[in-house]
Protein backbone atom coordinates (compact mmCIF):
# COMPACT_ATOMS: atom_id res chain seq x y z
CA UNK A 1 0.00 0.00 0.00
CA UNK A 2 2.79 2.36 0.88
CA UNK A 3 4.61 1.47 -2.34
CA UNK A 4 1.50 2.27 -4.37
CA UNK A 5 1.23 5.71 -2.73
CA UNK A 6 4.84 6.51 -3.56
CA UNK A 7 4.42 5.50 -7.20
CA UNK A 8 1.22 7.54 -7.55
CA UNK A 9 2.74 10.66 -6.01
CA UNK A 10 5.86 10.33 -8.15
CA UNK A 11 3.78 10.00 -11.30
CA UNK A 12 1.65 12.98 -10.32
CA UNK A 13 4.72 15.07 -9.56
CA UNK A 14 6.28 14.21 -12.92
CA UNK A 15 3.06 15.17 -14.69
CA UNK A 16 2.89 18.55 -12.94
CA UNK A 17 6.52 19.31 -13.71
CA UNK A 18 6.06 18.43 -17.38
CA UNK A 19 2.89 20.50 -17.62
CA UNK A 20 4.52 23.51 -15.95
CA UNK A 21 7.53 23.37 -18.28
CA UNK A 22 5.25 23.21 -21.33
CA UNK A 23 2.89 25.95 -20.16
CA UNK A 24 5.33 28.78 -19.65
CA UNK A 25 8.66 30.17 -18.57
CA UNK A 26 10.03 32.91 -16.33
CA UNK A 27 12.87 35.36 -16.83
CA UNK A 28 14.59 37.94 -14.64
CA UNK A 29 16.23 41.17 -15.83
CA UNK A 30 17.55 44.14 -13.92
CA UNK A 31 19.65 47.26 -13.86
CA UNK A 32 21.58 49.44 -11.45
CA UNK A 33 23.08 52.88 -11.82
CA UNK A 34 24.72 55.95 -10.35
CA UNK A 35 23.05 59.30 -11.02
CA UNK A 36 24.20 62.89 -10.50
CA UNK A 37 21.75 65.79 -10.76
CA UNK A 38 22.03 69.53 -10.23
CA UNK A 39 20.44 72.90 -11.03
CA UNK A 40 21.80 76.41 -11.40
CA UNK A 41 19.30 78.16 -9.11
CA UNK A 42 18.10 75.40 -6.81
CA UNK A 43 19.50 73.47 -3.87
CA UNK A 44 19.70 69.81 -4.91
CA UNK A 45 21.42 68.76 -1.67
CA UNK A 46 23.84 65.88 -2.24
CA UNK A 47 22.97 65.44 -5.91
CA UNK A 48 24.16 61.84 -6.00
CA UNK A 49 21.73 58.92 -6.00
CA UNK A 50 21.56 55.25 -6.90
CA UNK A 51 19.01 53.51 -9.08
CA UNK A 52 18.25 49.80 -9.04
CA UNK A 53 15.43 47.58 -10.23
CA UNK A 54 14.70 43.93 -10.92
CA UNK A 55 11.90 42.76 -13.22
CA UNK A 56 10.35 39.28 -13.11
CA UNK A 57 8.45 38.20 -16.23
CA UNK A 58 6.60 34.97 -16.82
CA UNK A 59 4.07 33.67 -19.28
CA UNK A 60 2.79 30.87 -21.44
CA UNK A 61 0.42 29.82 -24.18
CA UNK A 62 -3.22 28.96 -23.49
CA UNK A 63 -5.15 26.15 -25.19
CA UNK A 64 -6.78 28.63 -27.60
CA UNK A 65 -3.38 29.95 -28.77
CA UNK A 66 -3.42 33.16 -26.75
CA UNK A 67 -0.31 34.10 -24.79
CA UNK A 68 -0.41 35.56 -21.28
CA UNK A 69 2.54 37.47 -19.81
CA UNK A 70 2.87 38.74 -16.24
CA UNK A 71 5.51 41.33 -15.34
CA UNK A 72 6.44 42.63 -11.87
CA UNK A 73 9.18 45.11 -11.05
CA UNK A 74 10.99 45.64 -7.75
CA UNK A 75 12.43 49.13 -7.24
CA UNK A 76 13.97 50.31 -3.97
CA UNK A 77 12.91 53.91 -4.67
CA UNK A 78 9.22 52.95 -4.50
CA UNK A 79 9.02 52.99 -0.71
CA UNK A 80 5.41 54.19 -0.75
CA UNK A 81 4.30 50.98 -2.43
CA UNK A 82 6.51 48.52 -0.56
CA UNK A 83 9.23 48.55 -3.25
CA UNK A 84 6.81 47.16 -5.85
CA UNK A 85 6.84 49.31 -9.00
CA UNK A 86 5.52 48.61 -12.50
CA UNK A 87 3.35 45.50 -12.83
CA UNK A 88 1.02 44.23 -15.51
CA UNK A 89 -0.84 41.30 -17.05
CA UNK A 90 -0.90 41.16 -20.87
CA UNK A 91 -3.14 38.90 -22.98
CA UNK A 92 -1.86 38.55 -26.54
CA UNK A 93 -4.82 37.45 -28.69
CA UNK A 94 -2.88 37.22 -31.96
CA UNK A 95 -4.57 39.05 -34.83
CA UNK A 96 -7.19 40.34 -32.38
CA UNK A 97 -4.61 42.47 -30.58
CA UNK A 98 -3.24 42.65 -27.03
CA UNK A 99 -5.15 43.63 -23.90
CA UNK A 100 -3.00 44.74 -20.96
CA UNK A 101 -4.08 45.47 -17.40
CA UNK A 102 -1.62 47.68 -15.53
CA UNK A 103 -1.66 47.48 -11.77
CA UNK A 104 0.91 50.27 -11.81
CA UNK A 105 3.07 52.07 -14.35
CA UNK A 106 0.77 51.98 -17.36
CA UNK A 107 0.69 54.48 -20.21
CA UNK A 108 -2.45 55.57 -22.01
CA UNK A 109 -2.54 56.45 -25.71
CA UNK A 110 -1.87 60.13 -24.94
CA UNK A 111 0.66 59.79 -22.13
CA UNK A 112 2.70 57.36 -24.23
CA UNK A 113 3.39 60.15 -26.77
CA UNK A 114 3.62 63.16 -24.43
CA UNK A 115 6.94 64.07 -26.10
CA UNK A 116 8.17 61.87 -28.96
CA UNK A 117 10.97 64.11 -30.17
CA UNK A 118 14.25 62.28 -30.88
CA UNK A 119 16.61 62.54 -27.94
CA UNK A 120 19.67 60.71 -26.72
CA UNK A 121 18.57 60.97 -23.07
CA UNK A 122 15.97 63.48 -21.79
CA UNK A 123 13.32 65.79 -23.25
CA UNK A 124 14.07 69.52 -23.58
CA UNK A 125 11.79 70.51 -20.67
CA UNK A 126 13.01 67.80 -18.29
CA UNK A 127 15.77 67.97 -15.64
CA UNK A 128 14.69 71.47 -14.45
CA UNK A 129 12.43 71.26 -11.37
CA UNK A 130 8.92 72.64 -11.79
CA UNK A 131 8.98 72.82 -15.59
CA UNK A 132 5.61 72.02 -17.14
CA UNK A 133 4.57 69.50 -19.76
CA UNK A 134 1.60 70.86 -21.67
CA UNK A 135 -0.23 67.65 -22.53
CA UNK A 136 0.18 64.40 -20.66
CA UNK A 137 -2.94 62.27 -20.79
CA UNK A 138 -5.11 60.16 -18.49
CA UNK A 139 -3.32 57.33 -16.73
CA UNK A 140 -3.71 55.67 -13.37
CA UNK A 141 -3.15 52.51 -11.42
CA UNK A 142 -5.41 49.59 -12.38
CA UNK A 143 -6.01 50.73 -15.95
CA UNK A 144 -6.66 48.92 -19.24
CA UNK A 145 -4.81 49.33 -22.55
CA UNK A 146 -5.57 47.68 -25.90
CA UNK A 147 -3.26 47.69 -28.92
CA UNK A 148 -3.36 46.10 -32.37
CA UNK A 149 -0.69 46.33 -35.09
CA UNK A 150 -1.94 43.55 -37.36
CA UNK A 151 -5.46 44.63 -38.39
CA UNK A 152 -4.13 47.13 -40.97
CA UNK A 153 -0.66 47.02 -42.54
CA UNK A 154 1.79 49.59 -41.09
CA UNK A 155 -0.84 50.92 -38.67
CA UNK A 156 -0.94 50.48 -34.90
CA UNK A 157 -4.04 51.46 -32.97
CA UNK A 158 -4.21 51.98 -29.21
CA UNK A 159 -7.09 52.56 -26.82
CA UNK A 160 -6.90 52.94 -23.04
CA UNK A 161 -9.34 53.29 -20.18
CA UNK A 162 -8.61 54.57 -16.68
CA UNK A 163 -11.54 53.66 -14.38
CA UNK A 164 -13.02 56.16 -11.96
CA UNK A 165 -11.38 56.68 -8.59
CA UNK A 166 -12.79 56.93 -5.10
CA UNK A 167 -14.53 60.32 -5.30
CA UNK A 168 -17.91 61.24 -6.76
CA UNK A 169 -16.24 63.83 -9.01
CA UNK A 170 -13.90 61.29 -10.56
CA UNK A 171 -15.11 59.57 -13.74
CA UNK A 172 -13.47 57.08 -16.04
CA UNK A 173 -11.10 58.52 -18.67
CA UNK A 174 -10.53 57.24 -22.21
CA UNK A 175 -8.11 58.00 -25.03
CA UNK A 176 -7.27 56.65 -28.47
CA UNK A 177 -4.16 56.72 -30.64
CA UNK A 178 -2.84 55.69 -34.03
CA UNK A 179 0.66 55.32 -35.53
CA UNK A 180 1.49 54.98 -39.23
CA UNK A 181 4.83 53.64 -40.54
CA UNK A 182 3.91 52.83 -44.15
CA UNK A 183 6.53 55.16 -45.67
CA UNK A 184 10.15 54.15 -45.23
CA UNK A 185 11.92 56.00 -42.38
CA UNK A 186 8.78 58.05 -41.61
CA UNK A 187 6.63 57.70 -38.46
CA UNK A 188 3.42 59.66 -37.93
CA UNK A 189 1.43 59.42 -34.71
CA UNK A 190 -1.62 61.04 -33.15
CA UNK A 191 -3.80 60.59 -30.07
CA UNK A 192 -6.85 62.18 -28.54
CA UNK A 193 -8.76 61.68 -25.33
CA UNK A 194 -10.64 63.12 -22.39
CA UNK A 195 -9.36 63.18 -18.84
CA UNK A 196 -12.26 63.15 -16.35
CA UNK A 197 -10.23 62.75 -13.20
CA UNK A 198 -11.83 65.83 -11.64
CA UNK A 199 -15.10 67.47 -12.70
CA UNK A 200 -13.64 70.93 -12.01
CA UNK A 201 -10.83 70.46 -14.52
CA UNK A 202 -11.99 67.90 -17.07
CA UNK A 203 -9.80 68.27 -20.13
CA UNK A 204 -9.77 67.18 -23.76
CA UNK A 205 -6.36 66.72 -25.37
CA UNK A 206 -4.95 66.09 -28.82
CA UNK A 207 -1.35 65.31 -29.69
CA UNK A 208 0.35 64.79 -33.07
CA UNK A 209 3.97 64.13 -34.04
CA UNK A 210 6.14 63.14 -36.97
CA UNK A 211 9.71 61.82 -37.08
CA UNK A 212 11.92 61.06 -40.07
CA UNK A 213 15.21 59.17 -40.27
CA UNK A 214 17.80 60.01 -42.93
CA UNK A 215 21.30 58.64 -42.87
CA UNK A 216 22.48 58.98 -39.24
CA UNK A 217 20.03 61.76 -38.38
CA UNK A 218 16.50 61.66 -36.93
CA UNK A 219 14.38 64.82 -36.97
CA UNK A 220 10.97 65.42 -35.45
CA UNK A 221 8.17 67.92 -34.88
CA UNK A 222 5.23 67.78 -32.48
CA UNK A 223 2.10 69.80 -31.69
CA UNK A 224 -0.34 69.25 -28.82
CA UNK A 225 -3.20 71.11 -27.17
CA UNK A 226 -5.18 70.78 -23.96
CA UNK A 227 -8.69 72.23 -23.63
CA UNK A 228 -9.63 72.38 -19.94
CA UNK A 229 -12.94 73.24 -18.28
CA UNK A 230 -10.97 75.05 -15.59
CA UNK A 231 -10.71 78.82 -16.07
CA UNK A 232 -7.56 79.80 -17.99
CA UNK A 233 -6.53 76.14 -18.07
CA UNK A 234 -5.87 75.71 -21.79
CA UNK A 235 -2.32 75.07 -23.03
CA UNK A 236 -0.62 74.54 -26.38
CA UNK A 237 2.67 72.68 -26.87
CA UNK A 238 5.11 72.68 -29.78
CA UNK A 239 8.43 70.85 -29.94
CA UNK A 240 11.24 70.12 -32.37
CA UNK A 241 14.20 67.79 -32.07
CA UNK A 242 17.14 66.29 -33.92
CA UNK A 243 19.47 63.45 -32.99
CA UNK A 244 22.67 62.23 -34.61
CA UNK A 245 24.11 58.74 -34.30
CA UNK A 246 27.85 59.41 -34.34
CA UNK A 247 28.44 55.66 -34.21
CA UNK A 248 26.62 52.52 -33.12
CA UNK A 249 27.51 53.41 -29.53
CA UNK A 250 27.40 57.23 -29.36
CA UNK A 251 24.39 59.50 -29.97
CA UNK A 252 23.89 63.26 -29.59
CA UNK A 253 20.68 65.30 -29.68
CA UNK A 254 19.27 68.82 -29.49
CA UNK A 255 15.67 69.73 -28.69
CA UNK A 256 13.45 72.73 -28.06
CA UNK A 257 9.86 73.20 -26.91
CA UNK A 258 7.38 75.95 -26.08
CA UNK A 259 4.23 75.98 -23.95
CA UNK A 260 1.69 78.73 -24.60
CA UNK A 261 -0.66 79.27 -21.64
CA UNK A 262 -4.20 80.61 -21.99
CA UNK A 263 -3.72 82.42 -18.69
CA UNK A 264 -2.47 85.87 -19.72
CA UNK A 265 -0.73 86.23 -16.35
CA UNK A 266 1.71 83.53 -17.48
CA UNK A 267 4.55 83.85 -19.94
CA UNK A 268 5.39 81.20 -22.51
CA UNK A 269 7.64 78.49 -21.11
CA UNK A 270 10.57 78.05 -23.51
CA UNK A 271 13.00 75.16 -23.16
CA UNK A 272 16.12 73.97 -24.96
CA UNK A 273 18.24 70.95 -24.20
CA UNK A 274 21.19 68.87 -25.35
CA UNK A 275 21.67 65.18 -24.55
CA UNK A 276 24.17 62.42 -25.18
CA UNK A 277 24.37 58.68 -24.65
CA UNK A 278 27.26 56.24 -24.97
CA UNK A 279 26.82 52.47 -24.76
CA UNK A 280 29.54 49.91 -24.18
CA UNK A 281 28.21 46.39 -23.78
CA UNK A 282 25.84 46.37 -20.80
CA UNK A 283 27.04 49.79 -19.60
CA UNK A 284 25.43 53.07 -20.64
CA UNK A 285 26.61 56.60 -19.85
CA UNK A 286 24.08 59.34 -20.64
CA UNK A 287 23.46 62.95 -19.71
CA UNK A 288 21.64 66.17 -20.46
CA UNK A 289 21.88 69.92 -19.92
CA UNK A 290 18.59 71.82 -20.27
CA UNK A 291 17.64 75.49 -19.97
CA UNK A 292 14.05 76.60 -19.28
CA UNK A 293 12.85 80.21 -19.40
CA UNK A 294 9.67 81.20 -17.51
CA UNK A 295 9.41 77.88 -15.67
CA UNK A 296 5.74 76.81 -15.51
CA UNK A 297 4.80 80.20 -16.97
CA UNK A 298 6.31 82.28 -14.16
CA UNK A 299 7.87 85.43 -15.59
CA UNK A 300 11.66 85.69 -15.22
CA UNK A 301 11.79 82.33 -13.43
CA UNK A 302 14.65 81.02 -15.53
CA UNK A 303 16.76 78.02 -14.61
CA UNK A 304 19.04 75.36 -16.05
CA UNK A 305 19.70 71.82 -14.92
CA UNK A 306 22.03 68.96 -15.69
CA UNK A 307 22.03 65.23 -15.14
CA UNK A 308 24.52 62.42 -15.74
CA UNK A 309 23.58 58.77 -15.39
CA UNK A 310 25.80 55.68 -15.44
CA UNK A 311 23.77 52.47 -15.64
CA UNK A 312 24.42 48.74 -15.97
CA UNK A 313 21.94 46.19 -17.32
CA UNK A 314 22.01 42.54 -16.33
Amino acid sequence: MNTFKKISLTALGSTLIATSAFAGAMSVTGSAGINFFGEEKADTNNGWSMTDEVTFSGGGEMDNGWNVTVSMQLDSSETATGNMDNRSVAIDMGDSGTLTFYGHGGDGALSAIDDKMPTAYEESWDVVSGASLAVGGPSSNNMFRYSNSTAVDNVTIVASYSPSGDTTEDEGSTDFGITYTGIENLTVGAATGEDKGDSTSNAESTNMYVTYVFDSFTIGAQSASLDSEAANGDRDFTAYGISYAVSEDLSLSYGMSTIDFENTAKEDQEATGISFSYTMGSMKLAGAHNTVDNVAGTSASDNSGYEVDLSFAF
